[in-house]
């Protein structure tokens, strides 16, 4: 089988800047992210609230991201990129003083969560449709692949990091070094040279705008069936991240540490599924490619809600890290590459209200209900049966039963 240097794309100057600042920074969210999810159990000791803590972070999401891909097409990505980095600088400093400082409640951690969607409403879209620009449409796949690398790199370090900072240091400081992280970026964004921005020819109504994206989606049938089965996997699927705290303590009896460990083998694993992804050619990472990853992600989600030993589940969540990127990763690039760039802004937004926004309010919110009164064990196989059972469904039926037969 043919397969290129998964580093290929790094040759392009925009795309290392972006790619070294951004993957440093995200090791940062990656520390706040796992800070975040322990303070809210530490001040609650509610699996409800947890949820409602990554829900809170999202639901701007959900509101705005429609209206901010409109934005991420009429203004210049770069510039608008460079803003929400600054403002999530200032968000993280401000959380660090105030969990520092003692005065951190669930209230405020709701706002300070609350305040980050808003800025990550805008900022994913316009981030998501910017990879082009800086890598080129020939490397696209590769570009989108090495960014979901540069992710997972980062979950695999920064809750590990954040394990160690919180045992010696103390919580707040892990959002502390977040707000430093997000130096990397902003100056890797400054070195960043594009051609000048040209603003489009003609600018439609933010409604009609939003509108002609969803016209496109409904009528494109690819398009279509990609961004359903996306959304049936990041509501039902991705959730069970945010109840990872929950299944460290109550189910495996592990500590901050340990939860830490968890994260970081689901990070070890998205990171070689993504290398994988990145080193095939386009041809050959297409619609099969995204049906046994689509196969893998639930089934292992349901041995793993089995499991109470720590060792398996050790090697389960590796396991899952690599189906669920790689089924993320393959479903940004056909939706890419399907895609026309007047409308690039607008689809990643429908993308990123599907994949952040739904998965972590409505998704989030479900889970961690079902996760109270059953417990985090039901209410991870109770998702992971109800995306094999879509899977199975959709998979023999057009578009992807047709692509499935010419790939």
């Amino acid at each position: 089988m043919a397969s290129v240097n998964p580093f290929r794309v790094l040759q392009h100057r925009n795309f290392r800047l972006f790619w070294f600042g951004q993957t440093l920074s995200l090791v940062g969210t990656w520390m706040q992210s796992m800070a975040q999810g322990w303070l809210a159990l530490e001040l609650t000791n509610n699996a409800f609230l947890v949820g409602l803590v990554a829900s809170a972070g999202s639901l701007p999401i959900v509101l705005f991201s429609m209206y901010a891909g409109v934005i991420a097409d009429r203004y210049e990505r770069l510039k608008l990129v460079k803003i929400c980095q600054a403002l999530l600088l200032l968000e993280a400093a401000v959380l660090f003083w105030f969990t520092w400082a003692g005065h951190i409640t669930i209230g405020w951690l709701l706002a300070f969560a609350l305040f980050a969607g808003v800025v990550a409403s805008l900022e994913i879209p316009a981030r998501q449709s910017l990879v082009i620009e800086l890598a080129g449409r020939d490397d696209l796949q590769q570009a989108i692949a090495l960014n979901s690398g540069g992710f997972n790199l980062a979950r695999i370090i920064g809750p590990a990091v954040a394990a160690l900072v919180i045992s010696r240091f103390g919580i707040a400081w892990a959002f502390g070094l977040n707000a430093l992280s997000y130096l990397a970026v902003l100056v890797a964004l400054l070195l960043v040279d594009l051609p000048p921005w040209r603003p489009a020819a003609t600018l439609v109504r933010p409604l009609e705008g939003i509108r002609e994206s969803i016209r496109y989606m409904r009528d494109t049938p690819l398009v279509a069936g990609v961004m359903k089965l996306v959304l049936v996997y990041s509501v039902l699927g991705v959730p069970f991240l945010v109840l990872m705290p929950v299944l460290a303590r109550n189910r495996l009896g592990l500590g901050a540490g340990g939860y830490g460990l968890l994260l970081s083998c689901v990070g070890i694993g998205g990171f070689i599924g993504a290398l994988a992804i990145a080193a095939l050619p386009a041809r050959q990472a297409g619609v099969r490619t995204l049906v046994t990853a689509s196969y893998a992600f639930p089934a292992l989600l349901l041995a793993l809600s089995l499991t109470r030993d720590v060792r398996v589940a050790y090697v389960l969540l590796l396991a899952t890290g690599v189906a669920m990127i790689i089924n993320g990763a393959v479903s940004n690039a056909v939706l890419q590459h399907s895609v026309p760039d007047s409308l690039r802004g607008r689809i990643m937004a429908a993308y990123s209200f599907v994949v952040v926004g739904l998965a972590q309010t409505v998704g989030s919110l479900f889970a961690g209900a079902v996760a109270r009164p059953l417990g985090v064990h039901w209410a991870i196989a109770l998702g992971a049966a109800a995306m094999l059972t879509y899977g199975i469904v959709v998979f023999r039926k057009p578009p992807f039963h047709a692509a499935q037969s010419t790939r």
